[in-house]
């Protein structure tokens, strides 16, 4: 049975998603790559599946979902969203997971972005 057939709520949801677009928006603003100049994201896939389980969760370490980023904010990449330790605890203990999310002040390479292909590479706390 998957998530959503059980019905249950996971740290990574709505909410949480559309912080990280937001986030992710301010990251292609400053950006200095001539590649992602005027890119902003409009959505990231949050509906839950079995990736979103738990156990899935601790052993993949990883969620793959997709985002729509561009010029118009409508391409569809393959997004991987990586969990790092923090992320990791707080998804297992049910926290919220915004506070994973690199801050405003963060100089971490967290996001990568590959135009060609399509696919972005999100690193979380």
């Amino acid at each position: 049975m998957t998530n959503t057939e059980q019905n249950i709520e996971t740290p990574f949801n709505e909410d949480f998603c559309a912080r990280l677009e937001y986030r992710i928006c301010h990251e292609l603003e400053k950006s200095d790559d001539p590649n992602l100049k005027g890119f902003w994201c409009d959505g990231i896939s949050w509906f839950p599946d079995i990736q979103s389980t738990k156990k899935h969760l601790n052993d993949k370490r990883k969620i793959e979902t997709k985002a729509w980023i561009g010029k118009a904010g409508q391409d569809v990449y393959q997004a991987t969203i990586h969990f790092g330790k923090k992320a990791l605890s707080n998804y297992a203990k049910g926290k919220e997971l915004s506070e994973c999310i690199p801050g405003l002040e963060s100089q971490a390479e967290w996001i990568e972005i590959d135009v060609g292909n399509k696919t972005i590479e999100i690193k979380l706390d």
